[in-house]
This record gives structure tokens, C-alpha cells and sequence, in this order.
């Protein structure tokens, strides 16, 4: 199993705890009740219960069995009150206590991988429901985002994102969706779907060091897909793309600031990550069925190998990108694109590139960022300051604001007129 060691500012209590555990309490609430709202309800006030009682008892030794048993225990007495919820607890009958890894998770299983989060994300990714709410959905419920966070990820309102979380859960529940992992026949048609919510938890805690173990519970599920589907070379390439990034992470940042490839001391790279993830590259261009997640591997594959940036085979890169767009025409695959044509053809045709896809992404900062730094290349001063504004206007976390002020600082130290310029004028693009 991967190990993923958390970055920046420590969690601790009921914080650190509620990162690590709320995906896999309200996945284990859910197959014992059926109810995702039930489940999540009861997994958010197990969370404030701990937050009183736990800052004079201390932690449990099993915090994750104590939120999950403490939820069980409320959603019951929420079920005693109700008719029908009467109904559903006599139904239940004498549930035994579904703490994580316990013998009623192994009774339970009804597919071939005994996974909660798992069930849940198959359950969320049903057909039935629209992808932006699949997505939505499990981010909200395996990554413990709040509404605001899922809302901020899709680029639109709060109230927008609330609604679309009440309408998947709704249509879960009235199209009566069962809690499973799909038959063999019926995962193709789930694949992707999965595979994308994956990758968006694993990036989740990339985005946000503060939640970093969304990052090892994206490997084990990535890994527990291979299990799965040997046979799918895309959750292969998934992990070998997760692979790949993970083995960079200890370069990307210093003393919590944000550290860009080209800058990246590439010795801090895990060299054990980057083999496994080049083998897994290696097969599936042997299966020769390319996909998006196996073409994004190879390009993380390309950098891997690459001892510098200037040795990067950025037309390889380039090339692979091409393919990707082909398969998956999105303006982000655009944009990664746009930047590597910019190292290999230089930044007047980034520039060409970028601003052919601007209006797509107006709303994300590395659009903006991508253009600061590509209008500087071109001496581009007061324009690249613009851009460098908006994308720090968008920037999601502190230490991505903190990158682009520097360099806003830095375009104005250009512009300053050294000693012997004093009193002369100075040339603007």
C-alpha cells in the first residue's frame, strides 16, 4: 500500500480524524441503512458528539469504529421516531457493530471486492444519474468536501451545487439504485465514470495537502479497480498515473510554498513510485488500446524520465497531448497542450494556442497563470501582470496565491530601472 505522509499544516482531533474517516463511516452507514442522507446525517452528528466529548476523554483508539458505531446508534434513535422509520429497524433486526474492517463488513460483501467506498461510488456513478451529479455526489460523500468545496471544483454557486447534491441523492433513492459493485457485464459502462471520481479525490488532496489522506484512500481504490478489472487497461493506467504524480510530491512544495517542475530538485523524486508507474505505462502500450488515463500517464511517464527539463522530449509530449485531445477534446487537455508547445515551439505559438481556448476557462486560475507566465516570455509586462492578477483572484489555496504575488513582485522588479537607466527612459512592451 502506497504511503502517503500529509504536507504543510498538521490536523489534529477531531479535524485530522474527520479527513480520514468521514468517507469510510458514511460508505459503511450506507450498507447498513440504505439511506444516503440517513447515513450522512448520522455521520455529521456522530462528528459533533466527538468534538465535545472527545476534548475530555481524548481520542478512542479506534476513532473510525467510534464515529461509525456513535452514527449507527443516532440513526436508529432517528428511525424510532418515524413510522417509517419504525418499519425499516424492524427490518434491520439486531445489527451487529459495523465498525470499519469488522466481520459484518466480510458477511456483507456482495461483489467481488470487499469495499464500501467502493459500493458507493459505483452507487453514485450509476447511469441514471447526470456525470456532473455522479461526481458531485462522491466527492461530497467519500472526500467529506463541503458543499462549497464540491461547488468551488465545479466552478459554479453554492445554492447551485446544494441543489445538485439533493437532486442525485433524490434520484438514488427514488430509482431505487442498489449499493452495489455492478456485475461484470455492467462495469464497462461505469468505468469511466469511476475512474474520473477516482482521480478527483486523488487530486482533491493534492490540491489541499490538509487532506491528504484522500490521497491513500484514491490508491487503494485505484489499486482495488485493477483487482477488479485486470482485464481494463484503463484503471491500469489510472494507477500509473496516480503513480506518477505521487512520486513528485515531495518536490512541489518548500516550506509550504509552491515549487514548479522546472525549479523541482528531481533527486526528492520516489524513484520506487516511478518505476511501478513506467511498468504499468509499458504494458498498457503492449495492449495498444489507448485511453485518456493511459495517454496522461505516459506524458507523467515522459517527465519522469526526464533528468532535467531541459532534457523533457517536449514534441513527445506534445505529440501524446494530440492523441489525448483526440479521445478526450476538453479545454484542460487544451490548455496542458497550450503549455507544452510552449517549451517546444516557444511562447509566441503557446500564446496562439491559449488564447484560442481563453473564454473556455475564464474562470481557472492556471489559464490566467499559464498566460502571465507565457506574455512575460514575450515581454509582455502590463499584460502578463494582468493575467498573474486574475489567476491570484481565482487561485483555490493560499499557497497557489502566495506563488503568483511573487510573481507579480517580480515583473515589477524587472520593470525597475537599474542604476545606470536612472533618469533615462525605459522601454515598455
Amino acid at each position: 500500500m502506497t504511503r502517503i505522509v500529509a504536507a504543510g499544516r498538521e490536523a489534529t482531533g477531531v479535524e485530522r480524524v474527520f479527513r480520514e474517516e468521514y468517507g469510510q463511516a458514511v460508505a459503511t452507514l450506507v450498507r447498513v441503512f440504505g439511506d444516503i442522507t440517513l447515513a450522512e446525517d448520522a455521520v455529521q452528528d456522530a462528528f459533533v458528539v466527538a468534538n465535545d466529548r472527545w476534548k475530555s476523554d481524548g481520542i478512542p483508539p479506534n476513532p473510525g469504529g467510534w464515529i461509525v458505531t456513535t452514527a449507527r446508534n443516532r440513526a436508529i434513535d432517528d428511525l424510532r421516531r418515524t413510522a417509517r422509520g419504525r418499519e425499516l429497524h424492524e427490518q434491520l433486526g439486531s445489527v451487529a457493530d459495523p465498525s470499519p474492517g469488522s466481520d459484518e463488513d466480510a458477511r456483507d460483501n456482495d461483489g467481488p471486492v470487499n469495499d464500501d467506498q467502493l459500493r458507493l461510488i459505483f452507487t453514485c456513478c450509476h447511469p441514471a444519474l447526470r456525470t456532473e451529479h455522479r461526481v458531485a455526489l462522491t466527492l461530497r460523500l467519500l472526500g467529506g468536501l463541503s458543499v462549497s468545496e464540491v461547488a468551488r471544483s465545479f466552478l459554479v454557486s453554492e445554492s447551485a451545487m446544494a441543489k445538485r447534491l439533493v437532486r442525485a441523492k433524490h434520484k438514488i433513492k427514488a430509482a431505487k439504485i442498489p449499493y452495489r459493485i455492478p456485475a461484470a457485464a455492467d462495469l464497462p459502462e461505469r468505468l469511466r465514470s469511476v475512474l474520473s471520481v477516482v482521480y478527483l479525490i486523488y487530486n482533491t488532496g493534492v490540491d489541499h495537502p490538509e487532506r491528504a489522506a484522500l490521497r491513500s484512500d484514491s490508491f487503494r481504490l485505484a489499486r482495488a479497480l485493477v483487482e477488479l478489472m485486470p482485464d481494463e487497461p484503463e484503471a491500469a493506467g489510472l494507477l500509473a498515473l496516480m503513480l506518477l504524480n505521487e512520486s513528485r510530491i515531495p518536490a512541489r512544495a518548500a516550506e509550504g510554498d509552491l515549487v514548479l517542475l522546472r525549479d523541482q530538485d528531481r533527486t526528492k523524486w520516489d524513484r520506487t513510485m516511478i518505476e511501478e508507474g513506467h511498468a504499468i505505462v509499458r504494458a498498457c502500450i503492449r495492449r495498444d488500446q489507448p485511453g485518456p488515463f493511459q495517454l496522461q500517464a505516459a506524458i507523467q511517464a515522459v517527465h519522469c524520465e526526464a533528468e532535467t527539463l531541459e532534457a523533457t522530449d517536449w514534441r513527445q509530449i506534445v505529440a501524446l497531448y494530440d492523441h489525448l485531445a483526440s479521445v478526450m477534446p476538453t479545454p484542460i487537455v487544451a490548455l496542458n497542450r497550450a503549455i507544452a508547445i510552449g517549451e517546444s515551439e516557444g511562447p509566441s505559438a503557446a500564446l496562439t494556442a491559449l488564447d484560442a481556448i481563453a473564454s473556455d476557462l475564464d474562470n481557472y486560475h492556471l489559464m490566467h497563470a499559464a498566460r502571465g507566465t507565457t506574455l512575460r516570455r514575450l515581454g509582455q509586462r502590463n499584460s502578463a501582470k494582468t493575467a498573474y492578477e486574475r489567476a491570484a483572484h481565482l487561485a483555490p489555496t493560499e499557497p497557489v496565491r502566495r506563488f503568483l504575488a511573487r510573481q507579480i513582485e517580480e515583473l515589477a522588479e524587472d520593470e525597475a530601472p537599474t542604476p545606470h537607466q536612472a533618469g533615462g527612459s525605459t522601454q515598455e512592451s
